[in-house]
């Protein structure tokens, strides 16, 4: 997949078949949209192309109101995002960097200026509540009628359902605010996952007899946050299983926030020994978070931490053994044992 950082590129597409939108989560409804897009891209001989926007268009809004409350729990990173369309099939995905001056972009500048002489839209695939341009103004049928004007097809799919349930990423935060890791697994149709490259950390891990491989979740408001029991990947050619923090780490102090930054800290319950103390930096991991043990605890000393942690290795062995005997996920080769 070719990715591009605003459109202004001469190796993009000079004509596409087009979606737009946020794709958090890139969640099944989003996977079925992909998947018409790709059918419609191949039948008029063009690629297919996804527009999204880095921030959130909601983060950018929270930013310049100074309302941090109104920038929405994130689900992925623009890494894994990125990844999962890639997987999809997706040919090319412009990433537009959402800013002042689009904000303030008309929805008939934003058709202009973007689809039509920016991307060479033939063809537009939007959502049941698509809205575009300064307040939202732009609908599907403003976008419909300049389709007809301008030459491009328009077509609008329908809310994708799982069990009754609609499928979107509000629903996809709501799961992992929750802990409900296997409802989030449904809706996203694979476990909920990050990646990243290892970097290092305080070291603390080594002294408590618990190495940790430390990745960045890049974004300041996580959807998930606590303890997890998971699976490792990309250190060894199978899986292995592992327990993890992802948050702020307030484990001794709670003013530590590693400089504002969120941490997914993971410990491998088997480490390869190949690797030695620090093989692994640098490497590029994906963890899947497969159940959640606990929120983060604050514990008083160094002592207590280390059998906090110690009791968090012998839940998560548990919930290993239990859900040996049952099938489990195929995707991203997760199977343990």
């Amino acid at each position: 997949m070719k990715i591009f950082r605003g459109f202004h590129h001469p190796g993009i597409a000079n004509a596409c078949a087009l979606t737009i939108g946020n794709f958090d989560g890139v969640h099944r409804g989003h996977q079925a949209m992909l998947a018409l897009l790709n059918s419609e891209a191949a039948h008029r001989g063009v690629e297919s192309c996804v527009l999204t926007f880095e921030p959130h268009p909601r983060d950018y809004f929270a930013g310049a109101l100074h309302k941090p409350d109104l920038a929405p729990a994130r689900i992925g990173t623009l890494r894994d995002k990125l990844t999962e369309l890639a997987r999809c099939g997706v040919q090319q995905t412009v990433v537009l960097p959402f800013d002042a001056k689009l904000a303030a972009q008309s929805p008939e500048a934003f058709i202009d200026e973007v689809l039509v002489r920016g991307l060479g839209a033939r063809y537009v695939l939007v959502g049941d509540d698509f809205r575009f341009g300064r307040q939202r103004a732009g609908d599907y049928a403003m976008l419909d009628a300049a389709g007809q004007a301008k030459g491009f097809d328009v077509a609008r799919m329908n809310s994708y359902e799982v069990h009754g349930l609609r499928v979107s990423s509000s629903a996809v935060r709501q799961a992992l605010a929750a802990g409900d890791m296997e409802a989030a697994a449904r809706l996203l149709g694979r476990p909920y996952a990050i990646s990243g490259h290892v970097v290092h950390g305080r070291k603390l891990g080594r002294e408590l007899g618990f190495r940790t491989l430390n990745m960045r979740f890049s974004h300041w408001k996580p959807a998930a946050s606590g303890i997890f029991a998971v699976s490792v990947q990309g250190l060894t050619e199978q899986p292995l299983p592992g327990v993890a923090n992802l948050g702020v780490r307030p484990s001794l102090d709670a003013n530590d926030v590693n400089g504002g930054r969120v941490l997914l800290e993971t410990h491998c319950l088997t480490w390869p020994a190949h690797l030695g103390k620090d093989g692994a930096y640098g490497k590029i991991i994906h963890v899947d978070l497969l159940h959640k043990l606990h929120d983060e605890l604050q514990y008083p000393s160094l002592e207590a931490l280390k059998e906090g942690i110690a009791r968090d290795c012998v839940q998560a062995l548990g919930h290993f053994e239990a859900r040996r005997a049952k099938p489990l996920w195929t995707d991203h080769n997760t199977a343990l044992g």
